[in-house]
């Protein structure tokens, strides 16, 4: 029997406000533990919480940009559970009456519905020592640190959707600039509800809900491997249990934790200390006037503008930062299909190896756009500006400084190159039959030879064109 897929996320998101959702006390990351709690947060006897307005206006500006509608009176709830780091034993959310609702992102020509979009507080978080197997410590800094959850409709289809609805709502997120998304300081975490149907069948199956995934990758491998086991056992029988398991990304399998718990379950009931509000048309209109260009939209205008292809547009609208930077760079020197090839190749190549991002790459875009032209002018050839890049990075110098003082100005005089063209053909008579009787690729050869002859620096088009007439007429 042949099984469809039927995966839903949940994405929480820490805004990156100065202060916390419900109090004043810093955000810092990194803090000395506890240093950055006050009774509010820490949910002491007496204490009142107030509505962080940044917050809000943050929350709405995400709603907005991910399609939904704002509901009309929004309050706040007590989610009931017992758990160390939860000074409360409640966390204050959103349940009857979310932000918003109804939304939906485009991913790659299909429409993943966004169920809602919510705020909540986040716990604080348990240290366990490592020379220390029965202490465990608790740190309340992130107890009311603003959390923004995202949850979709379970109609994703496949761990290779969900990688890529999870890409495009990280971008988008980036392009409003409402948190860092650093998966690594817990800014953004992903939970998944995955089940599987007989293809063709209206109802769910049984849901398991995955945690503890801290990449992208992970989501995608940990539904890959849920989704495996799932159809196994309904193969061999066995009935699947609703439940909360655990990635293992070390042994790549996903474990039982706990059964799963249904909204009952948390005893939800109004915040007796936040009153429902109502977000004035006039505000949301206020604030649908800041949003930025989307990716989306952003894409379409950089193949319109600059004539890029689908994918390059693609790759350079995945980040603001690098969409930014690209434009930066057109701006100096109005060939933005050279700009292009090289931000996609070169220069991400350069990202990957440092592990950085543009931003922190240290590579001035007009220094980039200057080295493009010196190529097309054909003041350096392709191969000495890859060997110039990683100086650009590091040395901080423009194209121009490092070609003087490095002496690389490409060699095109026909007299310089004549003598060193004939000397390579006088050297290989061999190459030099085989061109002539047809192999093309011998040419390349006699190339080569001439590249190495001048260390790099020949103009590699007015060797081809010296060759071609030297073998032609001899």
């Amino acid at each position: 029997m042949k099984y469809e897929a039927n995966i839903g996320l949940e994405v929480h998101v820490q805004l990156s406000t100065k202060s916390k959702i419900f109090c004043g006390c810093s955000t810092r990351f990194g803090a000395r533990p506890n240093s950055q709690t006050c009774p509010v947060c820490l949910g002491l006897p007496g204490s009142l919480p107030v509505l962080n307005k940044e917050v809000l206006n943050r929350a709405v500006k995400v709603a907005l940009a991910l399609n939904c509608k704002i509901a009309g009176k929004l309050k706040f709830d007590r989610k009931n559970y017992f758990y160390p780091d939860l000074p409360k034993n409640y966390q204050i959310s959103q349940f009857g009456e979310p932000l918003s609702y109804q939304g939906y992102l485009e991913v790659a020509g299909r429409r993943i519905g966004i169920v809602r979009v919510h705020l909540e507080e986040d716990a604080g978080k348990l240290v366990h020592p490592e020379l220390s197997v029965k202490t465990s410590l608790v740190d309340f800094n992130r107890a009311g640190i603003p959390l923004l959850e995202i949850v979709s409709t379970p109609e994703i289809s496949s761990p290779e959707e969900a990688y890529r609805y999870l890409s495009l709502l990280k971008s988008i997120l980036g392009y409003l600039e409402i948190s860092d998304c650093n998966m690594e300081k817990g800014s953004l975490r992903c939970d998944a509800n995955v089940s599987i149907r007989p293809q063709g069948t209206a109802s769910l199956g049984a849901k398991v809900e995955i945690k503890n995934m801290n990449s992208f990758k992970g989501v995608k491998d940990a539904l890959s491997y849920e989704l495996s086991r799932q159809e196994k056992m309904l193969a061999g029988g066995e009935r699947i249990i609703q439940e909360t398991r655990l990635w293992d990304a070390a042994e790549g399998v996903t474990k039982s934790m706990r059964s799963k718990e249904e909204a009952h379950d948390y005893r939800y009931f109004p915040e007796p200390d936040l009153v429902p509000f109502v977000i004035e048309p006039a505000e949301i209109e206020a604030i649908k006037d800041q949003l930025p260009e989307l990716p989306g939209s952003k894409k379409e205008r950089f193949k319109k503008d600059y004539f890029l292809s689908d994918y390059d547009a693609g790759v350079l609208i995945s980040s603001k930062d690098l969409a930014d930077y690209f434009e930066e760079c057109v701006k100096s020197y109005n060939n933005p299909k050279q700009i292009s090839n090289w931000i996609t190749g070169e220069v991400l190549a350069q990202l990957n190896l440092r592990h950085v991002r543009i931003k922190e790459l240290g590579l001035l875009a007009s220094h980039l756009a200057e080295l493009i032209k010196m190529v097309d002018s054909e003041e350096i050839n392709i191969k000495m500006a890859k060997q110039i890049l990683p100086e650009l990075i590091e040395k901080k110098s423009s194209p121009a400084e490092i070609v003087k003082n490095r002496g690389l100005v490409q060699v095109s005089s026909k007299d310089q190159l004549a003598g060193i063209i004939d000397k390579a053909i006088e050297d290989n008579p061999g190459s030099v039959k085989d061109y002539q009787g047809g192999k093309v690729r011998a040419l390349e050869f006699l190339v080569g030879r001439v590249m190495r002859q001048t260390k790099g620096m020949a103009n590699p088009r007015m060797v081809n064109e010296i060759l071609k007439e030297r073998l032609k007429n001899s």
